[in-house]
């Protein structure tokens, strides 16, 4: 079988085609025929030896997110049967209740080999069903955006009819927050540095957009939308660097979901203003196998479907897709047809 791997060193450059042999089904485990997949931030990071990728052995088959076909089952599988569209979950060791260290041990893209590749071997507890209204690629955006948006806004947010929710940029954990916060019956304020895109996530459902770059104190701004009250909830993917007008965005009490980094790591942020409006600071690392069940079958009765990048790339297109992220151009997830 074909996959695509980094064989030899981290970095786009060491991302090439390789052959593999037909993975085979033992006890309690599946093979998949994989379809599509799809890229995140974190997947960008790894191919490059971050993100806890080191971790791992080369030949590493990189990224995360997919989405596959049964085409075999070992002895004692009941879970699914061949025929049976599904996601390989994020995390294979987490299936249920609070996270734990030996729950995030195990994630897919590094150090375990991720979904490029056209046959994909796992234990039947690693995989979901995905649901049946979604296309390949959209369904390939489920186990690692997907969850963690529906972790963020859902699971740990808690997000109530009326509240308000902040979501920064445009970007696939950022949309598919708004379509859940929609879907809880909450208002949603959406930040973009462009018009365009602002215009896009109101198509989707944003009841109120900041363009970030024309007004920098975007906080205040989403203060003064809330009639200065704040907002419950902000699903913050920037990081450190947009963390102070987060803060100043939030109510008291409210919520700041961590979860991405995309402004920076660091900052000279001052934590006092945390402490003084007795704000929460959640992070986020995607969810349980449990949690993506939930997600799965909301998603299934609302017919929610994700945005994708117009853009859809090929198999052996991985290095091009990655290279493509950094620039911001596309609208919601990368997305490649296998």
């Amino acid at each position: 079988m074909r996959v695509m791997e980094l064989r030899d060193g981290w970095g786009f450059d060491h991302i090439q085609p390789g052959e593999r042999p037909d993975p085979q089904a033992g006890p309690g485990q599946v093979v998949l025929e994989m379809r599509a997949a799809s890229l995140n931030y974190r997947d960008f990071l790894a191919v490059q030896g971050g993100y806890g990728s080191r971790g791992g052995q080369l030949p590493l088959i990189p990224i995360s997110d997919g989405v596959g076909t049964v085409v075999d089952v070992g002895d004692g599988v009941s879970r699914v049967q061949p025929g049976d569209r599904v996601c390989p979950n994020f995390f294979q060791s987490w299936l249920a209740g609070p996270p734990s260290a030996e729950k995030f041990s195990r994630p897919l893209g590094g150090p375990l080999d991720g979904v490029m590749q056209e046959r994909m071997l796992l234990e039947a507890d690693g995989v979901t069903i995905a649901p049946a209204h979604l296309s390949d690629v959209e369904a390939a955006t489920l186990p690692c955006a997907g969850l963690t948006a529906w972790s963020a806004v859902v699971e740990q947010g808690n997000i109530q009819p009326g509240d308000v929710v902040l979501v920064q940029g445009t970007g696939g954990v950022s949309l598919y927050a708004l379509l859940f916060a929609k879907m809880m019956g909450a208002e949603v304020i959406a930040t973009s540095s462009s018009d365009a895109k602002l215009e896009r996530a109101a198509a989707l459902g944003a009841d109120h957009m900041i363009n970030y770059r024309s007004q920098p104190e975007w906080g205040k701004a989403a203060r003064a939308i809330t009639g200065d009250r704040g907002v419950d909830l902000v699903v913050e993917v920037g990081g450190a660097g947009t963390l102070k007008e987060s803060v100043r965005a939030t109510r008291v009490g409210g919520t700041l979901a961590m979860i991405g980094v995309l402004a920076g790591p660091s900052s000279d942020f001052n934590v006092a203003l945390v402490v003084m409006q007795n704000m929460r600071l959640q992070g986020v690392t995607v969810g349980s196998r449990e949690m993506m069940e939930r997600m799965c079958a909301a998603m299934s009765l609302h017919g929610t479907h994700p945005p994708v990048d117009e853009r859809i790339y090929g198999f052996t297109d991985l290095r091009a897709a990655l290279e493509a992220m950094p620039s911001g151009g596309h609208f919601g997830k990368i997305g490649l047809q296998f």
